[in-house]
C-alpha cells in the first residue's frame, strides 16, 4: 500500500538569549526560551533527502541570536514576530512559521540605602534575583498574510486559604470524600489567551501591559471569588480577562487541585481548627477549560494547556 507524508516541521528547538539592555548605569534584562518551527514544501528532502529547500536549524539559532541584537526584544510576542516575519518572507519555501516562546523574569535586587559607600559606586542598578513565579510564554504562527498569537502563562502557584467549599457532589459506592464547607483551594496555573489581532492592517496589542493586565485580572478573579468548585473559580477568571481586555478573545486554563488535607491530630490530644494540613502532590484533580467571548470560535488547541 502506497504511503504519503503528512504534516511536518523541523527548527532549533530551546534557543536560551538573554539580552540586556543598558540605559546608562541601568540594566534590563530580557531572559528567553525560543522554539523555532518552520514548515512548507518540504516533500523531497523526506523522500529523496535533497535539502535543497532546507534552511539549516543551525541558522534559525543563529537568527534568534542576531535579531536579539538587532532588533531588541521589547516584548516576547514582538520579538516572535519579528522572527515569524523573517522566516516566512525570506524563504520562499517556508509557508508557515511558528514560534514559542518562554520568558523567565528577573527583579531588581534593592539595596541598602548606603550601599554605594561600602562597595564605591554611585548606585547599583544591575543586579538581579531571578524570581520564583510564573513562566511567561507566547507562540507566534504566521503564513505570510494571517497571524495568530496566543500567549499565556505557567507555574502560577496560588493558594485561597478560606472562601473555598466542595459539596453537594455525585456518591456513589467508591466515593470516601467528606464534604468540606471551608477548605484550601490551591492551584498551579496554566493559562493561554489567543489575541484577536490577525493581521499587520490592523492595530497591534501593547503586548507588556496587556500580560500585565490579564495576569492581574486573573489573580483578582482567584481572590475575590467565593468558591463552590474549582471549575467556578476557572470560570470566573476567563470571564474576568475577557470583559476587561478587548484584545483577548479566548483563554484555556489547566488548573490541577492541589489538594490540602487535614491532619489528624486526635491522637496527640490536640483539636486541629483548620490550621495544619498535609500538602498532597499526586494525584491531583485535574480542571481544564475555555472561556471564550460570545460569538468566538475556539482556537486554543487543548495539548497547549494539557499537563
Amino acid at each position: 500500500m502506497p504511503t504519503i507524508l503528512g504534516q511536518n516541521q523541523y527548527g532549533k528547538a530551546e534557543n536560551r538569549v538573554v539580552r540586556i539592555t543598558r540605559d546608562g548605569d541601568t540594566h534590563h534584562i530580557k531572559d528567553l526560551n525560543v522554539s523555532v518551527a518552520l514548515s512548507g514544501d518540504m516533500e523531497e528532502v523526506h523522500y529523496s533527502g535533497s535539502n535543497a529547500n532546507v534552511l539549516p536549524t543551525d541558522t534559525t539559532k543563529n537568527t534568534v541570536y542576531a535579531f536579539a541584537k538587532e532588533h531588541g526584544i521589547e516584548s516576547a510576542e514582538q520579538f516572535g514576530i519579528h522572527l515569524a516575519r523573517h522566516f516566512v518572507t525570506s524563504q520562499e519555501p517556508i509557508k508557515i512559521a511558528r514560534i514559542r516562546i518562554e520568558e523567565y523574569s528577573w527583579e531588581r535586587i534593592a539595596t541598602s540605602d548606603g550601599n554605594s559607600r561600602f562597595i564605591g559606586a554611585d548606585e547599583v542598578n544591575h543586579s538581579f534575583a531571578r524570581t520564583n513565579q510564573e513562566l511567561r510564554t507566547t507562540q507566534i504562527t504566521y503564513d505570510g498574510e494571517r497571524w495568530e498569537v496566543i500567549s499565556g502563562l505557567k507555574d502560577l502557584k496560588v493558594m485561597n486559604s478560606t472562601n473555598s467549599e466542595f459539596w453537594g457532589f455525585v456518591k456513589d459506592k467508591y466515593t470516601t470524600l467528606k464534604e468540606a464547607y471551608d477548605r484550601i483551594l490551591c492551584t498551579e496555573v496554566s493559562a493561554k489567551w489567543r489575541y484577536n489581532w490577525t493581521s499587520d492592517d490592523e492595530r497591534m496589542p501593547h503586548w507588556e501591559k496587556s500580560y500585565e493586565q490579564a495576569r492581574k485580572h486573573m489573580l483578582q478573579a482567584f481572590a475575590e471569588t467565593y468558591s463552590l468548585s474549582l471549575q467556578q473559580t476557572l470560570y470566573q477568571m476567563g470571564a474576568r480577562i475577557i470583559n476587561s481586555r478587548s484584545e483577548i478573545d479566548e483563554i484555556r486554563f489547566s488548573l490541577p487541585n492541589s489538594h490540602h488535607f487535614l491532619v489528624d491530630l486526635e491522637p496527640f490530644g490536640l483539636k486541629n481548627d483548620n490550621e495544619v494540613y498535609f500538602a498532597a502532590d499526586r494525584p491531583y484533580g485535574l480542571i481544564e477549560g475555555t472561556v471564550l467571548r460570545d460569538g468566538v470560535e475556539a482556537r486554543i488547541p487543548v495539548d497547549l494547556t494539557n499537563l
